[in-house]
């Protein structure tokens, strides 16, 4: 196939960059780098719109961890950031402000358990307001002031108990599983574990205490948890007080079938304790709710929606529904955003005049993660570049204004502010965490590329090496990302950072084939079921692109990636296409299609890309499954580092170990990995320095760096 350059995406908005070195100061990034970087994020704007809190985590790589701090900016941009909270090694996050102006919520670790903590802005020792054996996170304030909600994961057996005798109970069985010599796990239902963590038979529920800490009450007691399970269904708040601050409404999983069914609804509970019983409001819908926020000067509720029940990359909507100050729902919701291809992210209420709804929300579109404005039908681009996230508004005198945290592929994130009627007007930068790093560094932007593929065109990104000399040929690695309905976006990450990856001397190419997110719903639902085809095939057709670029030496080409990016290291192996690569990188990858359903804890998601259970779709189970055509392996012999995690849940440890037992016994060169202490990702600091240290080397051996 051959590439269609679409353009250069050259200087995005001024400020997002910082004033730069002059170039012969200028050096390329290096691993210690990643860990140099302020990691700034929940971003939250006092009412008056006087200034913005958020969380600076620096990295102690000694120590091996991380801590977090609360940071002030004045929204204004004038004068220096300052930080609020030391927390001594510990991790202040997520503020949240009161209605007074001055006071902060937050969740920390500094008493040695994730409790509840507030600070004010003119100074002062924090002030823990929660001490509940199970912890205390995600705290919000109500409407009034006068309450706080949070959730903490507790034994539902206790949940129905007044709160002292309950929290007594629960710490009581924690410290007596913690101190038996026994520890045999018991389960007696699926979804005994998450991601990286065994939740057994704890349920996470819906607190509420006083301002000041007291008169805590559970108030969704029993065997159900009232607090997204899955990130997935996870859009910022998942519960939110309503207008008159007397109750809850939340998103909570499924009642019934909850490792396989896809049915977040929202529910609604009074706070008092004298009725628990919860109340459904999105029954209609057998596909996923989420994400409830009020206009409570309107008194009206709008959500996230999907149609499909099952399939959890579904279309995201704006549903919006009239509502009483209680929370009662009037009337039919309406679908704000039937008529666009766009998968809403994350959203605020627009602060606007009249009676109509009207909102800013992020979606994937094309590689970034623009923010949209949506009023009276119309839709409006406001800020076109970079990831966008954290949202906030208000209104400045005539000023319609938004506070959003941004990250591009050369900066991490940092919170901005941007005049909404001006969209063609550089955000401000408000809390510049990282302008002395970032001015030292060579950081090259990407570029945007099409190619053409199958009734369709490919975006993909490619990145260059600082230095890079078009007379020069220069080696490639192919980065393929996860999900599969995920994209490689103008982004930062901690994890997968392709400029660290060209700063080591190579082209970095990251296309994003059928299953992306961000080109269409259509383009997104043509991977499922069809792994190791259309997917497989646009990227074959995004590699032929490549090879034909002037400056790509085709003999140095390597290829990486993660989750799905790892189970396409594994179709590629198996295929004639491995043979084009030097040397390949997998992590956390599917090998066995069949023995991954029973050993992941999602259900829905093997269910619906294959469609059914393995004994009822033996054959959709069988046909992309790499293991199905192991002997492959040993006919290509492309080198092979594996890396797979034994508190990966997710892709769980077998999957490693089948395929490395797999390409030893075949005489394939690998290497595996294995972090008994993480999970699908490689989070620790010196674990993941670790991880970079050997990938890179690995790159190095098989596929050398620079240009000849």
């Amino acid at each position: 196939m051959k590439a269609v350059v679409a353009g250069i995406l050259a200087a995005v908005l001024a400020a997002c960059f910082v004033l730069d070195a002059t170039a012969a100061d200028k050096r390329p990034m290096k691993i210690d780098d990643l860990f140099a970087f302020k990691r700034v994020a929940a971003a939250s704007v006092s009412d008056n719109a006087q200034y913005v809190a958020y969380q600076v985590t620096t990295v102690d790589g000694a120590a091996n961890k991380t801590s977090s701090a609360i940071w002030l900016a004045r929204v204004d941009g004038k004068g220096e950031p300052k930080q609020l909270t030391d927390p001594k090694g510990k991790k202040d996050t997520a503020p949240r402000w009161n209605k007074d102006f001055k006071t902060i919520l937050f969740e920390s670790n500094r008493s040695g358990s994730q409790q509840l903590w507030t600070v004010t802005t003119d100074g002062g020792e924090p002030k823990q307001i929660t001490n509940i054996s199970s912890g205390a996170s995600n705290g919000i304030w109500s409407r009034d002031g006068e309450s706080i909600a949070f959730v903490s994961a507790v034994y539902p057996e206790f949940s129905e108990k007044p709160f002292e005798e309950s929290d007594k109970l629960n710490k009581e069985k924690d410290e007596a599983l913690a101190k038996s010599p026994v520890k045999a796990k018991v389960f007696h239902r699926l979804f005994y574990r998450h991601w990286d963590s065994y939740v057994e038979d704890k349920r996470q529920h819906l607190f509420v205490c006083g301002s000041d800490g007291k008169a805590v009450r559970d108030v969704t007691p029993g065997d159900r948890d009232a607090y997204p399970t899955s990130t997935t269904f996870s859009s910022g708040d998942d519960f939110t007080f309503t207008p008159d601050s007397k109750h809850l409404v939340f998103s909570a999983v499924p009642a019934e079938n909850e490792a396989w069914s896809t049915n977040y609804d929202l529910c609604r509970v009074s706070i008092d304790n004298k009725s628990t019983k919860w109340e459904t409001l999105t029954a209609d819908n057998k596909a996923a709710d989420s994400g409830p926020k009020f206009n409570v000067k309107k008194n009206r509720l709008t959500w996230r929606a999907q149609k499909k029940a099952g399939y959890e990359a579904d279309k995201w909507d704006l549903v919006v529904a009239e509502c009483e100050a209680d929370g009662t729902l009037i009337g039919k919701p309406l679908n704000v955003t039937e008529k666009f291809d766009l998968s809403v992210g994350e959203f605020i209420w627009k602060a606007v005049p009249g009676d109509h709804p009207a909102y800013f929300f992020t979606a994937d579109q094309n590689g970034a993660t623009p923010i949209f404005e949506l009023d009276e039908g119309k839709l409006t681009t406001v800020v076109a570049t970079g990831q966008n996230s954290s949202l906030d508004s208000f209104v400045s005198g005539v000023r319609l204004q938004i506070v959003f945290a941004q990250a591009t592929m050369d900066r991490p994130n940092e919170v901005f502010l941007v005049d909404s009627t001006k969209p063609d007007v550089a955000p401000l930068n408000l809390t510049q965490a990282n302008t002395e790093l970032l001015a030292s560094l060579d950081r090259p932007r990407p570029e945007a590329v099409k190619v053409k593929v199958e009734g369709a065109d490919m975006h993909m990104w490619i990145l260059k090496p600082p230095g890079f000399d078009d007379k020069k040929k220069w080696p490639v690695v192919y980065l393929i990302h996860g999900g599969p309905q995920g994209a490689w976006e103008d982004g930062w990450s901690n994890r997968w950072n392709p400029s660290l990856w060209a700063a080591q001397g190579y082209v970095v190419v990251m296309p994003n084939p059928r299953g992306s997110t961000g080109f269409g719903q259509k383009f997104v639902d043509e991977i499922a079921g069809d792994w190791g085809g259309k997917c497989y095939r646009d990227l074959v057709a995004g590699l032929d692109a490549v090879e034909k670029l002037p400056y790509v030496d085709k003999d140095r080409i390597a290829t990486a990636g993660a989750s799905f990016g790892g189970y396409m290291q594994n179709w590629f192996a198996v295929n004639d296409i491995a043979k084009r690569f030097k040397c390949q990188i997998n992590h956390c990858s599917v090998w066995n299609f069949e023995s991954m359903w029973g050993t992941t804890e999602e259900l829905w998601f093997d269910e619906w890309e294959h469609g059914g259970l393995p004994w009822e779709k033996p054959g959709k189970y069988a046909e992309f499954s790499p293991h199905k055509r192991a002997g492959e392996l040993g006919k290509n012999k492309v080198p092979m580092l594996v890396i797979q995690n034994d508190l990966d849940f997710r892709c769980p440890i077998g999957q490693g170990h089948e395929l490395f037992s797999a390409l030893q016994r075949q005489g394939v060169p690998s290497k595996m990995i294995n972090f008994p202490d993480e999970g699908h990702w490689v989070l620790k600091p010196q674990n993941s320095k670790f991880w970079h240290t050997e990938v890179f080397a690995w790159l190095t051996k098989y596929c050398p760096p620079g240009g000849k």
